[in-house]
């Protein structure tokens, strides 16, 4: 696939694949450090979006510096690479603490979160029976309505008496997220959300320092919230991750500009049908995804924005109206015409939500349009899939 002079350029890929511009990279990643920097807090990156080492050393000052994963296989795969301050944040399942415990045992921590107190119960009995540590949250419900303990609920305290009360656990304090903030349409919207969410985290802590319990975590987390909340006292952690590369619904709700997108989709124009006046190109359902969040904002986008192999915004907008699974259906507007998309054109996809592309993909080709039109890939970055 290399280019005559030896250097591997976009349009000597397959397509599709998926295509990370590091300068982009970059600059999201000191916007948020600069935003945690501000608020007196530190950043823990969420690595369930990029599952790669190479993206969260840019991430990490350092290799102490702690990250939280939504899987125990991305879990382990950056505890391979070095890693060894973590969060699982998925309410654990007690089928899963014996693969905790062998992923602590060359010394990582991996701290694991419930909202359940029978569940907390059977955290302790394990840690008995594995002869090992658990470090343990509890999940705070902020408002999402999806997952946590309201923190003035009195299963909170139940919850933190049996986690505080066992021999082999760490009660590692309390951690929420505003997911919710992805219903905002303003900044000021999002600063409302972000104080309800510190507030109500800071509130659990409070309540379980009361009985005698210390939160040695106070931990929140959405990219919105994290990087538009105006103070966060008493908060100890930021958690976000969406942030690092950013996507089409992110950027309607304010969270970036779309020019500051540094995950697309390389795809080949695949077939014209002039009579119906669009054309198709190889990536579909698969490759792109099928979440259609833009259908709820101002613009929406379809499957995807359509830019240059440059990574160019075309105008007038284009975007994938229709997915198959190995298809992408691209309608033609006024002032387009087939002419300007032969077959074999190499197009990308600009996503709507990046966490859902990039699942299907097991490495990043790298691109830095500081340096040239963009298109010589100067690294390919593995990443981890599976649970």
């Amino acid at each position: 696939m290399a280019a005559e002079n030896g250097s591997m350029k976009l349009s000597d890929l397959p397509t599709p694949c998926l295509v990370l511009d590091r300068s982009k990279l970059i600059a999201n990643l000191q916007r948020m450090q600069e935003a945690c920097a501000r608020n007196k807090v530190r950043l823990r990156p969420h690595l369930k979006t990029a599952k790669s080492i190479d993206v969260a050393r840019l991430a990490l000052e350092n290799d102490e510096q702690g990250i939280a994963v939504s899987t125990l296989q991305e879990a382990e795969y950056f505890i391979e690479n070095g890693l060894r301050d973590l969060q699982y944040a998925v309410c654990i399942t007690p089928d899963k603490l014996e693969r905790v415990a062998r992923l602590q045992s060359g010394g990582a921590k991996l701290a694991i979160i419930t909202d359940n107190a029978g569940v907390a119960k059977e955290i302790a009995a394990a840690a008995d029976r594995l002869a090992t540590t658990f470090y343990v949250q509890i999940e705070v419900d902020c408002g999402e309505l999806r997952t946590g303990v309201l923190p003035t609920s009195s299963d909170l305290l139940d919850i933190g008496r049996v986690l505080n009360d066992a021999k082999n656990i760490e009660f590692d304090g309390v951690m929420t997220h505003a997911g919710h903030s992805y219903n905002c349409r303003s900044r000021s919207e999002v600063e409302v959300v972000a104080e309800t969410e510190r507030q109500a985290v800071v509130l659990a802590a409070e309540r379980l320092a009361e009985i005698g319990i210390s939160s040695p975590t106070v931990s929140i987390g959405s990219t919105p919230t994290a990087l538009y909340a105006d103070g966060l006292a008493s908060v100890t952690e930021v958690r976000a991750g969406v942030y690092m590369f950013g996507d089409m619904f992110q950027a309607q709700i304010g969270s970036c500009e779309p020019t500051d997108l540094a995950v697309s989709v390389l795809t080949d124009v695949s077939s014209h049908r002039p009579d119906l006046g669009h054309f198709t190109v190889d990536a579909g359902a698969l490759a792109l995804s099928k979440d259609r969040s833009t259908e709820r904002v101002a613009n929406d986008i379809g499957f995807g924005l359509v830019a240059s192999e440059e990574g160019q915004i075309l105008e007038p907008q284009l975007t994938v109206d229709r997915v198959y699974q190995e298809h992408g259906l691209i309608t033609l507007r006024p002032g387009q015409e087939l002419e300007n998309f032969p077959i074999q054109t190499k197009l990308r996809i600009l996503p709507n939500h990046v966490c859902m592309t990039a699942a299907m993909y097991d490495r990043y080709y790298v691109v830095d349009s500081s340096e040239g039109d963009g298109t010589t890939v100067i690294a390919e970055w593995n990443r981890v899939n599976g649970w």
